[in-house]
């Protein structure tokens, strides 16, 4: 029976029998279901690397009803992550909205990056979080199809001398004409415009290699957070962990 070896990181996990475990991997191609045999025994060689949040190499094959695991080489655990309930609830945030986004046998290079490098940031900084978690959100709507128009008004398409407004409705900026016949727009600073027009263009490893104000990381959380439900359409809250 042939073997795969994939890259990829546990998103979910799962009790199986006495002793075994059923893990969603998210990989370059989409996820994977692989089943864990004997995972949950105290000396298993898969008991760290079925864990949520693990990053590795896995060998797996095709069972019967599923993949099942053979071996993985770990590359990344996110400890910081683990110990850290605050850090751990935004990570539980990050991966529910990337299992909705994420199918089997899909294109998911770009994501899982954005997903690793996010994590990345959260587990080993001391960047803000909410400004994380903004970032992350309005870069992955960018991937999906969902990109704002920063480069003219939204709605007239004039150029835009001064951005007024952020626009759900018509998907970008508004000039101040414009954003007054849009009760759904939300006026913006001019740091919180800029910042979103670094989040659309940056490219992956520059991505959180800018701060910003208070004022702007409040702006910005509210636009990813309402965008983001917009165009997902689902609501998607902080959840208490405990």
């Amino acid at each position: 029976m042939g073997t795969l070896k994939v890259k990829g990181i546990v998103i979910s996990e799962n009790n199986m029998n006495d002793y075994d475990k059923m893990v969603t991997i998210l990989t370059p191609n989409g996820k994977i279901g692989c089943a864990a045999k004997g995972a949950r025994r105290p000396r298993s060689a898969l008991m760290a690397a079925t864990q949520f949040l693990c990053f590795g190499e896995y060998l797996i094959y095709q069972g019967v009803s599923s993949y099942n695991i053979n071996s993985c080489e770990i590359n990344q655990m996110f400890y910081n992550i683990r110990m850290d309930l605050d850090k751990l609830q935004y990570a539980s945030h990050i991966t529910k909205i990337i299992s909705d986004v994420t199918d089997e046998n899909q294109n998911t290079y770009k994501i899982l990056q954005l997903f690793l490098n996010t994590l990345y940031v959260l587990s080993e900084t001391d960047k803000n979080m909410d400004l994380t978690i903004s970032i992350f959100k309005l870069k992955l709507l960018c991937y999906l199809g969902f990109t704002p128009i920063i480069d003219e008004c939204a709605n007239c398409k004039n150029k835009l001398d001064k951005i007024s407004a952020f626009s759900f409705r018509d998907n970008g900026f508004k000039c101040q004409s414009c954003a007054r016949q849009d009760k759904g727009a939300i006026e913006i600073s001019e740091a919180t415009a800029n910042a979103i027009k670094y989040i659309v263009l940056a490219p992956p490893k520059k991505l959180f290699s800018f701060n910003v104000s208070e004022k702007s990381v409040r702006e910005l959380e509210i636009i990813s957070k309402l965008y983001l439900n917009e165009k997902l359409d689902k609501e998607y809250k902080m959840e208490k962990l405990f």
